[in-house]
């Protein structure tokens, strides 16, 4: 379970009653590798190996993105929630994002949090190249998707999530967490789990683009990503580097394409550039 009741007042005009809401779990789960500590991750609970496997791709831990790893409860909490979980790699498959440094901590707000130096927003890979065009109307659609999966959302209110599409729309995937970074890591680890990493082409997320989560759609090799709220700059400037397609502001029949806007079209009997917003 995603949620938990919680009992409170509830204040208004000369008003004061008791209320009982739904509130999103948050709670730490440290990742082991071989039997040793690597990181700890603020998360919801649910579909933990999901997010392990995405958050060790996204990190460069492992090297074959086709490959999954024995994983292994070693501890729970009085509740059942799993705390700490074992992750055994062979050393052929351990990536450079193991053998760096630094520490890592997976937290629920900030990408670049846990970072010990600006060295490691670097990154390596060949940038996407890719010919494929999105109808900009088929977005609203994949967004109702994506809404008609965020039943925590609708409990609590408390929580994001994520979902992979195929190029025809198809869903693949959605998941939800109360860390936006979280929710994009179980579904790369759902993918790849599926063995549909590949077949995944466009990325939906509720909320804003940080940089964080530009990079791990970009390490997924998926070209598309869209998002309900703003970009940051720097994940627009990200995004147009890597060569990954980025719309923000996906609310009602308004998108916003901030990069590779040649892979966008619309179904229109006359496609009309309007310079200015009256």
């Amino acid at each position: 379970m995603a949620t938990r009741k919680y009992q409170g007042k509830k204040f208004a005009i000369e008003k004061m009653y008791a209320i009982e809401d739904a509130l999103t779990i948050e709670e730490a789960l440290q990742i082991n590798i071989n039997d040793a500590p690597f990181t700890v991750s603020m998360r919801t609970p649910g579909e933990d190996e999901a997010l392990v496997r995405g958050l060790l791709h996204s990190e460069g831990v492992i090297n074959d993105a086709q490959w999954m790893p024995q994983m292994e409860v070693k501890k729970e909490n009085e509740t059942g929630v799993v705390t700490v979980i074992n992750v055994t790699i062979p050393p052929d498959h351990l990536g450079k994002g193991f053998t760096n440094s630094r520490s890592l901590l997976s937290v629920s707000s900030c990408g670049i949090c846990g970072k010990t130096e600006l060295d490691d927003l670097t990154f390596s890979g060949e940038t996407i190249e890719e010919s494929l065009q999105l109808e900009i109307g088929t977005l609203h659609r994949l967004f109702d998707q994506m809404n008609s999966h965020q039943l925590d959302f609708k409990r609590s209110g408390g929580t994001h999530a994520a979902a992979a599409f195929s190029m025809e729309g198809k869903l693949l995937v959605a998941m939800e967490d109360i860390g936006r970074h979280n929710a994009v890591d179980k579904v790369v680890g759902k993918l790849i789990a599926d063995r549909q990493l590949e077949v995944a082409k466009i990325l939906t997320v509720s909320g804003r683009i940080s940089y964080e989560i530009v990079v791990k759609c970009f390490k997924a090799r998926i070209p598309f990503l869209a998002a309900v709220s703003a970009p940051s700059s720097l994940a627009v400037d990200y995004a147009k580097e890597l060569g990954i397609t980025l719309f923000a502001f996906c609310r009602g029949d308004r998108v916003t394409c901030y990069s590779h806007t040649h892979r966008t079209r619309m179904n229109l009997p006359e496609q009309k550039l309007i310079e200015k917003e009256d």
